[in-house]
């Protein structure tokens, strides 16, 4: 059925679309596991170019709906962890708050920053469009060696082969050289006057992903090992992998408004071992070849 941006207020189109999947996904129109259609079907029935689509699909998938694979498609998630993640504990909603201050600090762990990248687009479109305009943006990656030796992603038939951890190293490497590009850009364009992106590695597989927010409010998640097919060069591979994307984080708050004493407490333990590691056995990271 093909539905017309009119038809749904006019007003911020990609919300209004992404709320017509979310309730056709609630429904059972979209089934948990059910294959997307694609964004040019999408921009079809709505009436609206693929950029609207991109965005609606953004939200989505921010929020746990969806999740994309690569060289296979985006699929509808579990429904139970999609109401999860839309109850508050989504990344995107509190890295959008995040920006909301004067100087905006982000320390993070994890395997890819795949998350985080795609977290950070809606603060740097509001920031291009000067709806927000914080004064300094630092971030701080702890992500794996170049050279570590991960635990995942290994091919399930052959662990002895390489391809699924040089895939996986060129993601990450690719990632967060487009999240320096993005946010560095923030400055080149005279917009934030202060940025610092700095990448640091670890000999270590990430078990769990960390997120450290301004200081005063860590995001907690663990990365499950699931089996999934991989497209490598043209051939599908089964893998075992961490699953992050979409997975629940947990919220902990040093703020004084929150009263949560326990959470004070982890805030601030998370922040010393982040920077125990930083200050230490870090390494630097090259975004270059």
């Amino acid at each position: 059925m093909r539905v017309s941006t009119d038809d749904l207020g006019g007003v911020a189109p990609y919300k209004k679309i992404a709320q017509v999947l979310r309730d056709e996904i609630n429904r059972g129109a979209l089934p948990a596991g059910a294959q997307m259609p694609t964004q040019t079907a999408l921009a079809r029935r709505f009436a609206v170019t693929r950029g609207t689509i991109q965005r609606a699909l953004d939200d989505l998938r921010h929020e746990g709906w969806i999740d994309s694979q690569q060289g296979r498609g985006t699929y509808v998630t579990d429904r139970s962890r999609a109401t999860m993640n839309a109850a508050g504990r989504s990344l995107s909603a509190h890295i959008e708050a995040a920006f909301q201050v004067r100087h905006v600090t982000l320390d993070v762990h994890s395997l890819t920053s795949e998350t985080l990248h795609a977290a950070l687009q809606g603060p740097v479109r509001r920031i291009r469009a000067r709806e927000l305009r914080p004064e300094s943006i630092t971030v701080r990656l702890l992500l794996p060696s170049p050279q570590a030796p991960l635990a995942l992603p290994r091919l399930i038939a052959d662990p002895a082969d390489e391809r699924p951890l040089l895939r996986v190293r060129m993601l990450t490497r690719s990632t967060a050289l487009l999240m320096e590009t993005m946010i560095k850009g923030l400055r080149e364009l005279r917009l934030v006057p202060e940025v610092n992106l700095e990448v640091r590695g670890l000999s270590i597989t990430p078990v769990s992903k960390l997120y450290i927010v301004n200081g005063t409010e860590v995001l907690y998640g663990l990365y499950r090992v699931i089996e999934r097919p991989v497209d490598i060069n043209g051939e599908d591979l089964d893998i075992y992998d961490g699953l992050g994307l979409g997975a629940p984080l947990f919220h902990y708050s040093a703020r004084p408004e929150s009263g949560d004493e326990q959470g004070r407490e982890f805030v601030a333990e998370a922040q010393r071992w982040f920077d125990s590691y930083w200050s230490t056995i870090a390494e630097p990271f090259p975004l270059t070849l």
